[in-house]
């Protein structure tokens, strides 16, 4: 019975690794509703209902994996999965948490390469552009109301927004800047700074332990440098090697190449999650490389949000459409599968060298307080971030035509309003009206969404 002590760190009959894989599984299948969701649906099954790791000890996990690039979810559940069964443990829970979604959109991919001209698939993204819209506002609103408590949050988050709304300034500088924010913040004022959580308490009012329970894995590993290096080595060698390959077989300018190299890049800047970085992918595919054609960047994260998984897996969907569109020997649909296949290494692989090389390190570290406010820094300006994406969506959906100023070394988005799509801005409203004031969930509200809107533009086609 996984029974949980009452108080204190304590260890009990390891879990069975079998019953790890089962659990996995399960939290794999309903990792539906982005980061939020996936994390909440963690919790309430390794917390709640297993009892196999404390409160603190999974936010202790949570707050390292924010502070990563990449999907914190994904990485979360590798986290814990190393902590109940060592390396075997992280690499089944991540893999099982990426397995749902990749092969979700990898059906989807070809459908919509496929079928991409017609009607019906174009009415069907028509209102899930809207929705996804909805849903990017939602996550800010969710993020920033817990994010931002005290005002040095709000300043964080507010110049994190014109940094890169205005001046395109990197990610990785941005997430920089406000961890350094945060740690000298929590030195000198850690009262605005620095939010600790009081330790958590079973219904039966005992302490919640903090340690992992049960514990098979590798709660009590000491980190050593001499296996940090081994570590970084080995996934080092992992994640570079198909670059290294495709390199000295296909060539540095071909697709495949260039789409490892370009999402391998990625893999270290994808500070905040998917919807951090969408605007900067979307418009280096769009417009440098010509993966993507404009507002196919929304029906892909679409695809990512109605399906289980990471909402980073729409990087899948650019590597698939970039090998669609620029295919050779092998045709246009196995060059995007090969391609989908590549874009996920590279993207996932880096996942397991951050867990694996960072978390022996990062439990000495727990009860360390200025590592929270640092966090809290960061977390701040990944809602500055995601606000930056926000807009760049909505003047995505609801206008056809924006044009570009520059000024003062600043650089603005202005629509041309003359342009504006009414059915799209209604729709987006509507979604969000039903998500914030109903509590209507994600799924549905993409499903209406699509519904709604393939009627009107297959209205509007045969009125045509």
């Amino acid at each position: 019975m996984n029974s949980p002590a009452n108080s204190g760190s304590v260890e009990q009959t390891p879990i069975p690794f079998s019953e790890g894989v089962r659990v996995w599984a399960r939290v794999a299948a309903l990792s539906f509703g982005g980061p939020a969701g996936q994390i909440a649906v963690m919790h309430r099954i390794l917390v709640d209902e297993k009892r196999w790791i404390g409160e603190n000890r999974f936010l202790h996990a949570l707050n390292y994996c924010m502070l990563l690039p990449g999907p914190e979810a994904m990485q979360l559940a590798t986290y814990i999965g190393w902590l109940l069964h060592g390396v075997r443990g992280g690499l089944v829970a991540g893999c099982l948490f990426v397995l749902p979604g990749f092969l979700s959109i990898m059906a989807l991919s070809v459908l919509y390469a496929s079928f991409q001209e017609a009607s019906f698939v174009q009415a069907i993204f028509f209102g899930i552009k809207a929705a996804v819209l909805a849903i990017v506002i939602e996550a800010l609103l969710r993020i920033g109301k817990r994010a931002l408590k005290t005002w040095p949050m709000y300043l964080i988050a507010a110049a994190a927004f014109v940094a890169i709304f205005a001046f395109d300034a990197p990610f990785p500088l941005i997430i920089a800047a406000a961890a350094l924010v945060g740690f000298l913040g929590g030195h000198f004022d850690p009262a605005r700074f620095l939010v600790i959580r009081a330790r958590e308490t079973t219904e039966d009012g005992e302490s919640e332990p903090e340690a992992v329970l049960h514990t098979g894995g590798m709660a009590k590993a000491q980190p050593t440098w001499r296996g940090a290096v081994r570590t970084a080595l080995i996934w080092g060698s992992i994640w570079a090697a198909p670059i290294i390959a495709l390199i000295l077989l296909v060539g540095p300018n071909h697709v495949f190449t260039e789409l490892a190299v370009f999402f391998s890049k990625l893999a270290v800047v994808t500070f905040g999650g998917a919807y951090a970085v969408l605007a900067y992918m979307a418009q280096e595919a769009v417009q440098t490389h010509g993966w993507l054609a404009p507002g196919e960047m929304l029906d892909g994260l679409g695809m990512a949000e109605t399906t289980p998984g990471p909402l980073i897996q729409v990087v899948q969907f650019v590597g698939f459409m970039g090998g669609y569109r620029e295919a050779d020997m092998l045709g246009p649909v196995a060059s995007g599968i090969a391609a989908s296949v590549i874009v996920t290494w590279v993207t996932f692989v880096p996942c397991f060298l951050w867990i694996f090389l960072g978390a022996p390190f990062i439990e000495k570290l727990r009860g360390v307080k200025l590592l929270t406010a640092a966090l809290s820094a960061v977390t701040a300006a990944v809602v500055g971030v995601i606000l930056n994406l926000a807009i760049w969506f909505a003047l995505h959906v609801a206008f056809a035509r924006l044009d570009e100023v520059r000024g003062y070394g600043a650089r603005l988005l202005v629509p041309d309003f003359a342009t504006i799509d009414v059915a799209s801005v209604v729709i987006a409203a509507a979604a969000l009206i039903a998500m914030l004031r109903f509590k209507i969930g994600m799924l549905l509200v993409l499903f209406v969404s699509a519904l709604i809107g393939s009627l009107y533009y297959l209205a509007m086609m045969a009125g045509t």
